[in-house]
């Protein structure tokens, strides 16, 4: 008779700083990006989105 014996090690994902504070740089940048190609998109239809969508969103935007 044997006895058969499991050992889990959960895996801890531990980040650097380095790494969260690149995340969090590339995260603004694409976000700016974002908002400025919607804001002054010339296709009328993709500015008129974001700018139902702050509407709906109850954020002022003028």
């Amino acid at each position: 008779m044997s006895i058969i014996r499991s050992t889990s090690h959960a895996a801890s994902s531990t980040s650097s700083l380095s790494q969260r504070l690149t995340a969090a740089i590339g995260a603004s940048i694409l976000g700016t990006c974002l908002v400025y190609f919607a804001g002054f998109s010339p296709i009328e239809a993709v500015h008129n989105a974001a700018h139902d969508t702050r509407h709906s969103a109850a954020f002022p935007c003028h």
